[in-house]
């Protein structure tokens, strides 16, 4: 089965839709969490997910915070009005949706979610030493993250924990165990502004990373629009 994996959305439609036409025909959707948050369009993003086929979603914390699940305190001060804005746009039925997310699911030998297996909606995996802390809870073969907003694929090997630079276009065979993180849809940050998604063949175990081109500066327009936080808006173009 070939799948799209993709997270951190951050209400960016653009960005969204260029990386859903970009892909072509899959057959299922993973989403890793973040669909809100940041971003002009969260009404109009929840409805784009919903209307996948096969979807399969968990939540982020942006997305925990817009239903009340999570404090605003663990926000930055541009995060927190992203959420407080985000919350006064979306509909009750959108607001359903979010609230009706788990935290993780699971595909046979595969966990979805957004943060870490420890803490599946706030913890980040940005180091091989916090990614060996993962890999020691964690209960299948290999593990699909978002939060971070960089791509990135960590392997265990005999107890030994190494980490592998992560290149748009590449195809690469995952063997166990894995722990591995799209990029972000919405809100790059690793110094490329291109929305990132990635492939993963459920049979094969292939893992081809993608990186999309979207039209920034209209995103841009439309958040300053909005009065959205200067910060989150300049940050699109450098992806940072």
């Amino acid at each position: 089965m070939r799948v799209l994996v993709f997270s951190d959305i951050h209400a960016n439609l653009a960005a969204l839709e260029a990386v859903l036409q970009d892909a072509g025909a899959v057959e299922a959707y993973w989403f890793l969490g973040d669909l809100v948050g940041y971003g002009p369009d969260p009404n109009e993003c929840v409805e784009r997910i919903r209307t996948l086929p096969n979807l399969t979603a968990v939540l982020g914390n942006h997305d925990a915070a817009v239903i009340g699940a999570m404090p605003l305190g663990w926000f930055n001060r541009a995060a927190r009005r992203g959420v407080q804005w985000t919350r006064e746009q979306l509909s009750p039925e959108n607001l359903a949706f979010l609230s009706q997310l788990p935290e993780i699911r699971q595909h046979d030998d595969v966990t979805l979610l957004h943060g870490s297996p420890r803490a599946p909606i706030t913890e980040y995996l940005l180091t091989s030493e916090e990614a060996a802390d993962a890999f020691a809870v964690l209960p299948t073969d290999f593990c699909f993250v978002g939060h971070t907003h960089h791509p990135a694929w960590w392997q265990e090997e005999d107890g030994v924990v190494s980490d592998r630079a992560p290149r748009g276009g590449e195809v690469w065979t995952l063997t166990p165990r894995a722990i591995l993180n799209p990029g972000s849809v919405g809100q790059p940050r690793d110094g490329n502004p291109r929305a990132a998604y990635a492939f993963y063949d459920t049979v094969a175990h292939t893992w081809e990373w993608r990186r999309v081109a979207y039209d920034v500066s209209a995103v841009q327009a439309r958040m300053r629009q909005y009065g959205l936080p200067e910060r989150n808006i300049l940050r699109l173009a450098l992806g940072r």
